[in-house]
């Protein structure tokens, strides 16, 4: 195996990183799904539950409790490579081609390592003790291959959502500009669908949420991911976090149980 720099864990000024520290860096938890479908909301609860995600962006109109992602990861590498592939850096259209995704070079993704350990050095990560480190991005299913090969022991959530429900929200949220019907929004939502499966068969470390149930006050399958990332549990935090008057969905009642993947 290609041994990576050295100074990936020593930044020429704050020392080194201690062993348990380096397992944290090396195992990020990554949440992503398609967008409007509740990734903020879980990236939330993640963040309340005692993972440390940088400087994140704050809320705004279209989510009012806050993005939970870290803006100069989103601003300075994602959408740059997103350009680079000659695609929408919003990731609505057009989408990367995943297969040259699949051909960056190793030091491509070394570089890519290192630029991300230099931002949560900047953001102040070795001055957090020994936090587990998240980053939220529904676009980071669209180039999964860079993530997993950068982190191949990371923890990744995937958050599900109704289709039709998430239609419905991209035609009412004005930065979604890209279709103006349903038939392109379902469309987008398959392409997502199949960075899915793909993650799931190519082996990687996968829990699911689906926030809807949240909405419902039904806190079971969220509070076990919680538990098996290792964070702790905050019950009365999460509650007060969430707020189904800001989410629009049918909800879980009278339906089936969603299924993985």
């Amino acid at each position: 195996m290609e041994k990576e720099p050295k100074k990936e864990f020593n930044n020429g000024r704050r020392g080194r990183f201690n062993q348990k520290r380096k397992a944290m860096l090396n195992e990020p938890i990554l949440i992503t799904g398609c967008a409007r479908s509740g990734t903020s909301m879980t990236a939330g609860i993640i963040n309340i539950c005692g993972a440390w995600g940088g400087r994140m962006s704050g809320p705004n109109a279209n989510n009012k409790k806050g993005m939970f992602e870290n803006a100069t990861i989103r601003n300075k590498m994602v959408k740059p490579f997103f350009r680079q592939m000659g695609v929408d850096p919003l990731g609505q259209a057009p989408l990367p081609d995943i297969d040259e995704v699949k051909l960056v070079s190793q030091d491509f993704i070394i570089n890519w390592r290192l630029r991300i350990q230099e931002i949560l050095v900047e953001h102040g990560y070795e001055l957090t003790g020994n936090s587990q480190w998240f980053y939220k991005g529904a676009k980071m299913c669209l180039h999964w291959p860079v993530w997993h090969r950068a982190y191949p022991d990371a923890k990744w959530i995937i958050v599900r959502r109704k289709s039709s429900d998430i239609v419905r929200s991209c035609l009412k949220t004005g930065f979604m500009r890209a279709y103006r019907n349903q038939a392109g929004w379902l469309k987008w939502i398959d392409e997502h669908k199949e960075r899915f499966i793909e993650m799931r068969e190519a082996g990687l470390n996968i829990q699911y949420v689906w926030p809807q149930f949240m909405i419902d006050r039904d806190l079971t399958e969220i509070r076990r991911v919680v538990e098996n990332l290792g964070l702790t549990w905050k019950q009365k935090e999460v509650e007060a976090f969430i707020e189904p008057a800001l989410w629009s969905g049918k909800g879980m009642s009278g339906k089936s149980t969603p299924r993985k993947g």
